[in-house]
């Protein structure tokens, strides 16, 4: 015992000195780090008041810049702001900006930079931001910003760091306390075994060498503390993870330990067709294509979809699979095969003539036959059973993808009840009233929370579903956490914003943008000077079309001067040909096109350029590249992936993105210019805005839209949901090793919800 507190006594007063000495360098380096970021904020709010800031002044409208930034110091660290045209001028500032601040004190400060000086309250930062405006040269904003918070935070991390040091003295001195009494006994060997981390992170070096027996539960429990600590910090610090496919993988591979992963969707990554003797490979018109395929590049696994392709049955081996992609493989796709009287019922007939129409506010009656229901129930059956074919453990993590598949992940979890299912919702979700006039409404939700985890878009559309739930169906909903508990298993209904891979392959922005636009103008036969817009969409009904051949026809009567300078370009790719509403869509879309190019049309030149035909995904990114302004006029869309691709398409900073703003992605992108597609008036004003907006207006913008696509690209959407999952299977296994007791009174179908 003496022995041991030789050591435990020294070792405890060295870390004492360390936490003492490591409190000021820590006190240091936060305040760092909160000047250097309320630094970047000054500089963002002059950025983002210089437009509004330069009219006023124009106008002359001194009140105006008042009440702007009264409305900005509502934020409760931002203290006070004002303007000096110059050093001479007296300032226009809120009433907290510090009376010692006068602009002449301009003279003496560094514009462009900052400093901290001693308030009322506390410390203030003051920024001073040059900020010219027209003939002000000398023109600079002053952003005070209240620094008290950092000195709380600085309080806190000392009480972190502190209680860290007080725990590591604990732990280690338990470790040398443990490691000296066990030495005289001769597990020195078993020990230093254990810290080379044989049986936590790597197999034994010499595998015939028999171990000690009593290191085997410390061995097995550090390994799992192990991995629970690494997943912890690694949920606690999402926000800092740089999402790629590397990090996705790796993230798969260690939160959920397997690589059991099996994709389900009614469309398939690539189609093979017949073409004039030989075999084509091609790539779906298809958001949930674009979204899904780079998560199958990067995690591997199977894909089971339904081959639609004229040439499918002919590539696949004699399981009925084929290895994707053509250039690089990396997953295995697994056919379903349907027959005409099947594809008829089960998908053009109840999910597009039924549930798309219900759930998208596009005011098309949706129509419901018994015998489409029963070859939905059949087809859905026939993909349950392919998932347990390809399922190579009881618990494989299947992701269910879009309206197809309601009824699957029940089916999938009677059959694999370990399984971890999570259903993507590609389209909105309708309210309880609209989603009540389906015959089958119980049997579609209860077939969705079989899912351990379902997922829409927007927050919306998970308020719709749970309402949905709780006016339908006998089931157990928490507001609070968005849990719905329904036979005995729990289901996490939450909102995963879908999005594209960043960066975009290098083969899609591999042509330069002059190149493009030179391609784009010699193929649509378009002068040179006229201004190009380009509309990317299958050719459905809820995608906007018409209404934006109405704003292009009001935006040329309203403004004539604009007749024979300006081309919108439409990319329709045909889609769902056998239904009656799709081809008289189809019908009135030609119809509108030639209208207006009869009205407004002229020397070879017309407002409108319609091609109704399939584009592969590098020459949709030329359109892209090519274009001036992109418009996006979807009536109800749950995400809309074409506003991003025009983003991640404009590495040179220019475009304008006008956006539905019944469309997920207005929510998400607020620097694009939102339009009720309904509004013809409206949407021409936007037009107007788009073509005369200036290049450093357009740079601002789209560099704030490419900021945000690059973080919250499709590797993050996919993380977050088998992050959620990991979670779920976690705790899982802790009920299961600590059963709850209800006490006196309680019923069963609390204890499932807890």
């Amino acid at each position: 015992m003496r022995l041991t507190l030789r050591f435990v006594l020294p070792l405890t007063i060295v870390l004492g000195l360390l936490a003492y000495a490591a409190v000021p360098l820590v006190d240091r380096l936060i305040q760092r780090w909160s000047v250097r970021d309320l630094d970047a904020r000054a500089r963002l709010i002059a950025t983002s008041v210089r437009a509004p800031l330069g009219a006023m002044m124009a106008s002359g409208s001194s009140d105006g810049v008042q009440l702007l930034f009264n409305s900005l110091t509502h934020d409760e660290r931002l203290v006070a702001m004002g303007y000096c045209a110059s050093p001479d001028s007296p300032p226009i500032a809120t009433s907290l900006l510090p009376s010692d601040m006068k602009c002449e004190l301009l003279r003496g400060h560094r514009r462009g930079g900052s400093e901290v000086v001693a308030g009322v309250q506390g410390l203030l930062h003051v920024a001073i931001e040059p900020l010219p405006i027209g003939t002000d040269s000398a023109g600079a904003l002053l952003v005070v910003q209240d620094m008290g918070y950092i000195q709380s935070r600085g309080a806190e991390t000392r009480r972190y760091l502190f209680v860290a040091f007080v725990w590591l003295s604990v732990v280690v001195s338990f470790i040398t306390v443990v490691v000296a009494q066990l030495s005289w006994r001769g597990w020195v060997a078993g020990m230093k075994a254990l810290l080379r981390g044989e049986g936590l992170l790597r197999e034994p070096v010499n595998p015939g060498r028999r171990e000690a027996p009593e290191f085997r539960p410390i061995a097995r429990d550090l390994a799992r503390l192990i991995r629970e600590f690494e997943s912890e910090a690694r949920e606690r610090d999402e926000t800092q993870i740089t999402w790629s496919p590397e990090t996705l993988r790796r993230m798969l591979h260690g939160e959920l330990q397997g690589e059991d992963v099996i994709v389900v969707s009614n469309r398939e990554p690539y189609l093979h067709e017949q073409c004039g003797g030989r075999i084509e490979t091609r790539r779906p018109a298809s958001g949930l294509v674009t979204a899904l395929e780079p998560i199958m590049r990067a995690c591997g696994g199977t894909w089971i979809a339904h081959g639609s392709g004229s040439a499918d049955r002919a590539v696949v081996d004699a399981h009925d699979a084929i290895v994707l992609p053509p250039e690089q493989p990396a997953y295995r796709l697994r056919r379903v095969w349907l027959t005409p009287d099947e594809e008829a019922g089960y998908y053009y007939g109840f999910a597009n003539e039924g549930l798309w129409p219900l759930c998208h506010a596009a005011h098309i009656r949706p129509i419901f036959r018994s015998a489409d229901y029963a070859h939905y129930v059949a087809v859905n059956r026939r993909f349950a059973e392919a998932v347990v074919a390809e399922a190579k453990t009881s618990a494989p993590i299947v992701l269910v993808q879009d309206y197809h598949f309601a009824l699957l992940p029940k089916m999938v979890r009677e059959a694999l009840p370990g399984a971890t299912i999570i259903t993507f919702w590609h389209i909105p979700w309708p309210n309880p009233e609209a989603f009540a006039i389906c015959p089958w409404r119980e049997d579609l939700l209860a077939g969705l929370l079989g899912s351990s985890i379902l997922g829409f878009h927007v927050q919306s559309h998970c308020n719709n579903f749970v309402a949905s739930v709780d006016d339908t169906i006998e089931a157990r909903v928490d507001r609070e956490a968005f849990t719905v508990s329904h036979g005995g298993k729990l289901t996490a209904v939450r909102r995963y914003p879908i999005s594209i891979a960043w960066p975009p392959p290098p083969e899609m922005v591999a042509v330069p943008v002059p190149d493009c636009r030179r391609q784009v103008r010699e193929e649509s036969g378009i002068a040179a000077g006229v201004t190009i817009g380009i509309g990317v969409d299958r050719l459905d009904y809820t995608k906007g079309i018409l209404e934006r051949f109405r704003a292009v026809e009001r935006l040329l009567e309203l403004n004539p001067d604009w007749i024979g300078r300006v081309t919108y370009i439409q990319i329709a790719a045909p889609s769902r040909t056998v239904i009656e509403e799709y081809q008289h869509h189809e019908y009135q879309v030609r119809a509108h096109a030639a209208r207006i190019n009869a009205q407004f049309g002229r020397d070879g030149w017309v407002p409108i350029i319609l091609k109704v035909s399939h584009h592969e995904p590098r020459d949709v990114y030329r359109y892209y590249r090519g274009a001036d302004f992109c418009f996006v006029g979807s009536l109800h869309d749950g995400m809309n992936l074409v506003a991003k691709e025009f983003v991640a398409a404009r590495d040179d900073d220019r475009g304008v993105l006008i956006l539905s703003q019944f469309t997920g992605a207005a929510r998400e992108l607020p620097e694009a210019l939102a339009v009720n597609p309904y509004d013809a008036d409206q949407c021409a004003a936007a037009l107007q805005v788009a073509l005369t907006m200036h290049p450093s207006e357009q740079r601002d913008r789209m560099r704030l839209m490419r900021a945000l696509v690059a973080e919250f690209n499709v590797y993050r959407w996919a993380g977050r949901m088998l992050l959620d999952a990991a979670l779920m299977r976690r705790r899982g296994r802790v009920l299961e090793r600590a059963p709850f007791v209800a006490p006196a009174g309680v019923g069963s179908s609390y204890v499932r919800a807890v």
